[in-house]
């Protein structure tokens, strides 16, 4: 399991959890127009901070995830829950809730 290596409070996921930090919305429009916080929508790409150990199958064995941290994602709309821990937000999500690797 990788853990984030930092002082202070950690989320760390159980199962196939995925603890990842969600990209900053974009400020300004590609034609430099600057957006106000309200209209501004969340990304779905964020860097994976944390993974769980993986599920278990019927045999009792874990499965490991296919993400692993430092990994950069791509998620569904409206998956998993934000936490706030410490000062920073994340998003604690299953791993079938992501839906590519960027490489």
């Amino acid at each position: 399991m990788a853990k984030k290596k930092s002082k202070g409070p950690q989320l760390v996921p159980l199962g196939d959890r995925v603890v990842l930090q969600r990209a900053e919305a974009e400020a300004t429009t590609a034609g430099g127009i600057v957006l106000p916080d309200s209209s501004q929508d969340k990304p779905q790409r964020g860097t994976v901070i944390s993974v769980g150990e993986g599920p278990v199958n019927n045999k009792g064995e874990r499965i490991p995830l296919t993400v692993k941290a430092g990994d950069e994602v791509i998620f569904s709309s409206y998956a998993g829950d934000e936490m706030k821990v410490g000062d920073h937000e994340y998003l604690l999500l299953r791993e079938s809730d992501i839906l590519a690797i960027c490489s």
